[in-house]
């Protein structure tokens, strides 16, 4: 068993923080090396810096947490593009001619709307992006839900919006996310969660397009457990990725193979 040094509490959680903001993951076989405690210790620290939100605890060890602010939906268009595109491109072969499809806020998704043409389908989307790029298309009948616009992400939140949903069931849901752990998807936003949510429960598959930027990192709120989604579509698996979607009964896709 590692001896334990002497040195101070503060001192040796920051290092944990540091080491965290460093790799975006560490373990507490890591950590019990790199400071020479016990592992009671290291979980007694993991348990107080995720309490302070500047980490987030795992089975094992612990992840980041994003803490940075939330990007506005122009700009996140710029980012990732390649693999955005393999990602929608995926989506939509998805997609079969007649169903009931949700599209949700964000660019990944957004993406998928760009390639429907004559799938003979019904889109229902809360993002005004979405609506904009599927209206008058042929062979696709879409319906915006009402709300409350949110800017920074383009969509349409609320109560109005949860109540709009009632009236909703789907075949598929592609659902954003700007977080994925072993813990579930995340995102920034309560309201776009609670919309993302009640979309979840009223659909037949749930379908998470997302790039691998965002693999191992949690954002403010949590959407879902892993368990509630079928599928993954990413252009990258990684190794945590892949164990976590085989866990959980998740398929995971690499779209482009």
């Amino acid at each position: 068993m590692p001896r334990e040094q002497p040195v101070f509490a503060e001192e040796r959680r920051q290092r944990i923080v540091d080491a965290v903001a460093a790799q975006g993951r560490v373990r507490i076989a890591e950590l019990v090396e790199l400071l020479g405690v016990t592992e009671p210790t290291i979980r007694k620290d993991l348990d107080e810096l995720q309490r302070l939100r500047l980490l987030q605890r795992t089975h094992g060890g612990a992840i980041a947490v994003q803490s940075h602010s939330e990007v506005p939906l122009h700009d996140r268009g710029f980012q990732h593009r390649e693999a955005k595109k393999l990602i929608a491109t995926a989506c939509r072969d998805e997609i079969t001619r007649g169903e009931s499809v949700f599209l949700d806020s964000g660019t990944t998704v957004q993406g998928i709307a760009e390639g429907l043409d004559n799938l003979d389908v019904n889109i229902l989307t809360n993002a005004l992006g979405v609506a904009n790029l599927v209206a008058g298309r042929p062979g696709i009948r879409h319906t915006l839900i009402g709300g409350q616009v949110r800017p920074l992400g383009g969509s349409l939140i609320g109560p109005v919006a949860l109540d709009n949903l009632t009236r909703f069931h789907v075949d598929i849901a592609f659902i954003g996310a700007s977080g994925l752990t072993e813990d579930g998807i995340s995102v920034a936003d309560v309201a776009e969660a609670q919309i993302k949510q009640a979309v979840i429960d009223r659909a037949r598959r749930v379908i998470v397009p997302m790039d691998s930027s965002k693999f191992s990192t949690s954002d403010f709120v949590t959407v879902c457990q892993l368990n509630r989604i079928d599928m993954i579509i990413t252009e990258r698996a990684t190794d945590d990725v892949t164990r976590w979607c085989k866990r959980h009964g998740v398929i995971l896709r690499v779209a482009g193979e």
